[in-house]
């Protein structure tokens, strides 16, 4: 089989081209060369936890000669630009804390990977996620791809591929899904991929060299960062806030307020009044989110209907019990239980065993 196969330069997609070519498949490898914040320290071009390193680049030439397989580098800097960084800089000015890998891997990864798949004559994309893809045959004798979780759940990277589509599911092959990451490192060792003991995983946002985004957001967001005042529900001021932007649901660390027998979290945001809200940690509950921009993989539940579901509000969190109800593309999950305040701009992912059925936005 002829496979267009992802090439990062980390050992999961190194891994994947080892395995493909010790199947007998003709292999060919892409790269992506994609924006980096231009503002940044200069530590952007070296860390090792950033896929777009030049250490990464290196990894992937010499897998590309390992195997002697063709490696096209494609500059996808702008398109990336435009459908990854600047929402996510829009979000934040709106007050959301997006998660830009969900479009990232919807617009860019699999978006241009699988015009490129055609373009070269593939028939399937291979990439290195930690994810499954099942086919379940129905009776009228059609097929459906469904998304599986990962074996290894700690390394399970299918909540960031809900918003793939049948087409998007039925080219793809993710040879690790099934692996653990112990395995994939051992395999990764005996077929000789590059990598030291120092080796650090791809890790964080790509686009910028920081492990949070505060300093990026300073950097591209100057204007839009107002100092304001920090307050309790009750009005009470307690602080002052660097701007909005800078802050998330659930955050404790950072808010420069002490002295207290219970630490205060951020509970909520007023861009009207450019307030920052804060509770005592643990006091405020919700139970129920709204949600947009809904999105089903292979089936859907009826609509104006409760459906249960367990859900996930970050990658790796525990699951969550609820029921939504919908209609169109918004909707409402209701919690089983209270919960913690969520971070509107993130995404809840929707699961049904190890399915992932599908999932949306939490909206304010």
């Amino acid at each position: 089989m002829r496979i267009l196969v992802a090439l990062s330069g980390g050992i999961d997609s190194s891994t994947v081209a080892h395995l493909l070519a010790q199947q007998g498949h003709e292999l060919i490898g892409v790269r992506f060369g994609l924006w980096s914040d231009p503002l940044a320290p200069a530590l952007a071009e070296i860390l090792p936890s950033k896929c777009c390193n030049a250490q990464s680049a290196a990894r992937t030439q010499h897998v590309a000669k390992q195997l002697k397989i063709p490696l096209h580098v494609i500059d996808l800097s702008e398109e990336f630009k435009r459908h990854v960084v600047d929402p996510f800089l829009e979000g934040y000015r709106q007050g959301l804390s997006p998660n830009p890998c969900i479009g990232c891997n919807r617009t860019i990864k699999f978006g241009k990977l699988l015009e490129l798949m055609k373009e070269f004559g593939c028939e399937k994309l291979a990439t290195g996620h930690y994810a499954r893809v099942a086919r379940e045959r129905l009776p009228d004798g059609s097929e459906r791809h469904l998304l599986l979780e990962a074996v290894d759940h700690m390394k399970d990277q299918s909540y960031y591929l809900y918003g793939l589509t049948q087409e998007q599911l039925s080219s793809v092959i993710f040879p690790l899904g099934a692996m653990l990451k112990s395995e994939v490192f051992s395999l990764g060792r005996a077929f000789g991929v590059p990598f030291d003991e120092q080796y650090r995983e791809s890790q964080d946002l790509c686009f910028f060299p920081e492990k949070t985004p505060q300093e990026f957001l300073k950097r591209h967001l100057r204007d839009d960062l107002q100092p304001g005042e920090i307050v309790r529900r009750d009005g009470t001021i307690v602080g002052s806030h660097d701007g909005l932007p800078l802050y998330t649901i659930g955050q404790r660390r950072g808010l420069k307020i002490g002295g207290l027998k219970i630490p205060l979290e951020v509970v909520s945001k007023d861009p009207a009044r450019n307030q920052l809200i804060v509770n005592e940690q643990g006091r405020e509950r919700t139970s129920s989110v709204q949600l947009k921009e809904l999105r089903w993989i292979s089936w859907k539940p009826e609509e104006d209907c409760p459906a249960p579901f367990d859900c996930r509000t970050r990658s790796l969190s525990d699951r969550l019990h609820g029921s939504i109800r919908f209609a169109n593309d918004h909707g409402i999950f209701d919690f089983d239980r209270p919960q913690p305040p969520q971070s509107p701009g993130q995404s809840l992912v929707l699961y049904r065993g190890e399915e992932v059925v599908g999932g949306g936005v939490i909206c304010h």
